[in-house]
């Protein structure tokens, strides 16, 4: 297990009690088993008392947490018989967007995702969940299949943005992103998003113009990085704290302002401390959702959809 900064003081005391459990189990000694009750119900206190006081900032660098389940750790949970497929059909295969057919229950669905990697081997070949040109071609690739077997989509994303390199953008990724959102948009079929870590830029929204997004509880969905923000705002990338809360990129931030349909709850700590009960959530929340969506006709959904995209684009002057 991995911990961030502000959760050193429970790092310090889980090490004790894995310290006593490791002692118990060499010595059968029955009077450490009250010490190691005691202990766990602390644990679990202090991490309540930290995870119930969250800064924006904080938030981030959970988003960000190395351990933060992927979509290949979440999908085996939310889907059965899932069928990964590859290639644009163009130039080639992005390992960045996993994407693929599979059943949810009794319901046939399209799955894409953004997959970052765990160690640096893996980043180097998600390249760290950035997706080239190829992987929103791909993702367009299997939004056509999904209207052409009548099969809704979930999208599962993670990134801090589209892959700005030279080769990218010679490929088109600019064009690559804003005919993803188009096409998401005019889907036929019920679609619903999930940021289940990053959300970064229009290479998140590319794979987010959904009838329904959700955000898990310590996600991020913002335009830009703290640190970016940080960098124009401020003329200082380590004013990212700072950026962070002005740019009110949380989960609870986004639904205030109706940009998001729901938040996901995480189990207590992050999503990486139960993968598998975050992912039973996630599924929940895309059952529920998809019974709403399912029935509705092409021309019902896409009118929604236009409708929910451009209220997002009205201010008020006063």
């Amino acid at each position: 297990m991995r911990y961030l900064d502000f959760e050193r003081p429970i790092a310090t005391l889980e090490e004790e009690l894995e310290r006593l459990k490791a002692q118990y189990e060499a010595e059968q000694d029955e009077t450490l088993l009250s010490r190691i009750r005691d202990l766990e119900k602390e644990v679990k206190k202090l991490r309540y008392e930290i995870f119930s006081k969250l800064s924006r900032w904080q938030k981030v660098q959970l988003a960000r947490h190395p351990d933060r389940p992927k979509p290949l750790d979440l999908i085996p949970h939310i889907c059965e018989d899932f069928i990964e497929l590859h290639g644009d059909r163009l130039f080639g295969d992005d390992a960045a967007v996993v994407a693929g057919l599979a059943k949810v229950e009794e319901y046939g669905v399209v799955v894409v995702g953004i997959q970052k990697g765990r160690d640096t081997e893996e980043n180097l070949k998600r390249n760290f969940g950035m997706a080239h040109p190829e992987g929103y071609r791909k993702a367009m690739r299997l939004f056509d299949l999904a209207d052409k077997l009548n099969l809704p989509v979930l999208t599962l994303v993670d990134t801090p943005g589209a892959y700005p390199g030279i080769g990218a953008e010679e490929r088109g990724q600019f064009s690559a992103i804003a005919h993803s959102i188009k096409r998401m948009l005019n889907l036929r079929v019920p679609s619903i998003a999930f940021i289940t870590g990053e959300g970064g830029s229009g290479g998140a929204l590319a794979l987010a113009a959904a009838d329904r997004v959700y955000m898990l509880e310590y996600a991020v969905y913002s335009v830009i990085s703290p640190e970016g923000a940080a960098s124009i705002l401020f003329k200082d990338a380590s004013k990212n704290r700072e950026a962070a809360e002005a740019l009110k990129i949380t989960a609870d931030d986004l639904y205030e302002f109706g940009i998001i349909d729901g938040v996901v709850k995480e189990p207590l700590g992050g999503a990486h401390r139960d993968p598998k009960l975050t992912a039973l959530r996630i599924k929940r929340v895309f059952l529920k959702a998809l019974k709403e969506l399912k029935g509705k006709s092409p021309r019902t959904l896409r009118m929604r959809r236009f409708q929910k995209y451009v209220k997002m684009g009205k201010w008020m002057e006063v």
